[in-house]
């Protein structure tokens, strides 16, 4: 016997759970994405910079390993069309964009037969981007690890957003990590829940031994909220573990690009050889090396609430069965699940 939760999110792109694994940049992987799937939530692959060869192989391993729906993220901060053309043409349904403009893109999208998500950050801007023809919006809190594009926490934001944009089905992400973050974003009316420090802690992704280390040691005043490390990627606010980088640089006053402690210095080796310099923004990979603190640390809020390394499908179990445990405690003070505002339905079946 099964127990499941039913929700738009859940009906609209064929998952099993509400729960989507967040991008999470260089640290996804097809295994990921992939054991995200397989056990009924929805994989995304993280494919904003790359290479035509390296965004089809990626795809293409990840049908390999599953047969469920799974999604492709890109960033419109840079220019998305070939990829987007690639990812309808190997078949991708799900395609997902952060940080910018995802009209030009709709038409091929909906014409393929697939689905658009946009993560957005305002009640606003949601009503501008369904209105676009988006079909599916992530309400993205402050309080989100990595790149953080609005500035309202996700308890008010996600009703708001919610409210804005009914029947469209909302994601609510920031600050979740266990299943009463997702009971709580489900009873503010979200059809489902994106989690991103949870499953960098997936035992599946490409996150370095020591940025592992330094996640569980952290509390949920670890992470803070800077545009610090901005190399590559400028002018774009993130959230990240406190670390000797950004101590260094608040203990000189907080100055700017160009005059920050470290400037230019070479803190770690990619695997290709290649300069990881101080404020790049740049994932701390397993195949990194180097001065692994020093990097960033993308990390939410959530993160005092991770305390091991989990398979990714175990991960996904516990949410939804932590989630059920609440709506049925719930229901036992009335029908709780039953009003129109949280809409969702626990499913029992053999």
């Amino acid at each position: 016997m099964t127990t499941r939760l039913e929700t738009a999110l859940t009906r609209r792109l064929g998952l099993e759970a509400p729960i989507i694994q967040a991008p999470i940049g260089g640290l996804a992987s097809p295994e990921l994405a992939s054991a995200v799937a397989n056990a009924g939530g929805l994989g995304m692959l993280a494919q904003t910079w790359s290479e035509p060869d390296e965004l089809r192989a990626a795809i293409r391993e990840t049908r390999d390993l599953t047969d469920r729906p799974f999604g492709v993220n890109l960033i419109l901060e840079w220019p998305q069309d070939e990829r987007v053309a690639i990812c309808l043409e190997e078949g991708v349904r799900i395609v997902s964009f952060f940080w910018g403009d995802p009209g030009p893109h709709l038409d091929a999208i909906h014409r393929a037969g697939a689905i658009a998500l946009m993560t957005i950050g305002s009640a606003a801007e949601a009503r501008r981007v369904v209105d676009q023809g988006v079909d599916i919006v992530v309400a993205q809190g402050w309080e989100a690890g990595g790149h953080v594009w609005g500035e309202v926490a996700t308890l008010p934001l996600v009703p708001a957003v919610v409210d804005a944009v009914a029947p469209v089905p909302v994601v609510a992400a920031g600050g979740i990590a266990d299943g009463r973050g997702v009971a709580a974003v489900l009873s503010l009316g979200a059809a489902g829940a994106r989690l991103g420090t949870r499953f960098v802690l997936a035992a599946e992704t490409h996150a370095h031994p020591r940025y592992r280390e330094l996640m569980l040691a952290a509390d949920e005043t670890t992470p803070v909220h800077s545009s610090l490390f901005d190399i590559g990627w400028p002018n774009a606010p993130h959230r990240t573990l406190r670390n000797s980088t950004f101590r260094a640089w608040e203990l000189a006053g907080r100055p700017p690009s160009g005059k920050r402690p470290g400037e230019g210095e070479v803190i770690a080796t990619d695997d290709d050889g290649s300069s990881i310099n101080r404020y790049t923004s740049s994932s701390p990979r397993a195949d990194v090396s180097g001065d692994i603190e020093a990097m960033s640390l993308w990390a939410g809020q959530s993160v005092g609430l991770v305390r091991e390394i989990r398979p990714a499908a175990d991960i996904v179990r516990q949410l939804v069965e932590e989630a059920v445990a609440i709506f049925r405690a719930l229901d036992d003070f009335g029908p709780a699940a039953a009003s129109p505002r949280m809409p969702v339905r626990v499913v029992t079946a053999d």
